[in-house]
């Protein structure tokens, strides 16, 4: 059995690892930290007025506001299950580097 100099060395070890993959994941994105916060925001506030209408309309308008790369941007999002559900489950794969970097 591992001694618990070695259990803490591995998980330093793993942490580095993720770190690592989260640094690459967020240099690879084709949209800002901020610009992916405010897209959250805007689409938590219309869902609020307007429903979902089960399109990726309301992200296209935020996109297009933003003259944001939509091409490159919601093959993206629908990596993560974008489309209507872009707040759902997106903004659950990021939250916690949204809340580091804003």
């Amino acid at each position: 059995m591992p001694s618990k100099e070695e259990k803490r060395r591995r998980a330093k070890l793993v942490e580095a690892i993720v770190q690592g993959e989260k640094a690459k994941a967020i240099e690879s994105m084709p949209i800002a930290i901020s610009d992916l916060a405010g897209l959250f925001d805007f689409l938590d506030e219309r869902l609020g007025i307007e429903g979902c209408n089960h399109t990726s309309k309301m992200t296209m308008k935020y996109l297009e506001s933003r003259k944001l790369k939509a091409e490159e941007i919601l093959p993206w999002l629908e990596e993560y299950g974008g489309y209507c559900e872009v707040l759902a489950n997106v903004e659950e794969s990021w939250e916690s580097e949204i809340e580091k970097n804003t």
